[in-house]
């Protein structure tokens, strides 16, 4: 009877101890790894059929800082855009709608898919963020986190391109020298249509 209740006991801790790892781990921060340029090809095809979604983000104090903002921040945090217009128009990918400045696409915990991108250029607050639906969980601790990154590295100089189908405009956006500026500018000869 007591060798019984000796094992009941020892079955006990051990559940015990495994919800308490499992409840530790949902509370860790996740690991955020940025998707080089080299390697769109390979995460477009491995995520090929993952249904997107952008619920799950939570709102927070990223979504009130300019774009332009951000966009120094994230050079600084993980450096260079995995896809800017240039390469969208490389590609012969570009369309209206996808009329963007920057892209920068991640991968979490070695798993989890997830874009970051601004969807109005230098002229809005925040960026968009999607990631994959069935992890829609996971995606305010990864926003918080990301927004903890992004705001506590410093920025760092950048120089982009935008194009406005609304205003059916080119721009130059830049950090540099401290100043953040985005200037109308002629088509650069380097993208073509």
């Amino acid at each position: 009877m007591i060798n019984v209740q000796k094992k009941q006991f020892f079955l006990f801790l051990i559940i015990l101890v495994m919800l308490s790892t499992t409840t530790f781990a949902q509370f860790e921060e996740p690991s955020i790894v940025k998707v080089e340029a080299a390697e769109r090809a390979k995460f477009k095809s491995t995520f090929d059929e993952i249904k997107w979604t952008g619920q799950g983000f939570n709102y927070n104090s990223l979504d009130r800082m300019p774009a332009i903002e951000i966009r120094a921040h994230l050079q600084g945090a993980f450096g260079n855009p995995t896809q800017t217009i240039e390469e969208i128009v490389e590609s012969g990918e570009y369309r209206a709608g996808k009329a963007i400045q920057f892209e920068y696409w991640f991968i979490i915990d070695e798993e989890v898919p997830m874009m970051v991108l601004d969807l109005d250029g230098p002229f809005e607050d925040g960026l968009v963020y999607v990631g994959a639906s069935r992890y829609i969980d996971l995606m305010p601790q990864v926003k918080r986190t990301l927004t903890r990154i992004v705001t506590e590295t410093e920025p760092e100089e950048y120089v982009d391109y935008f194009f406005s189908p609304e205003r059916n405009q080119w721009y130059k956006v830049s950090f540099a020298n401290g100043k953040y500026a985005k200037e109308e500018v002629k088509q650069p000869s380097h993208i073509k249509f």
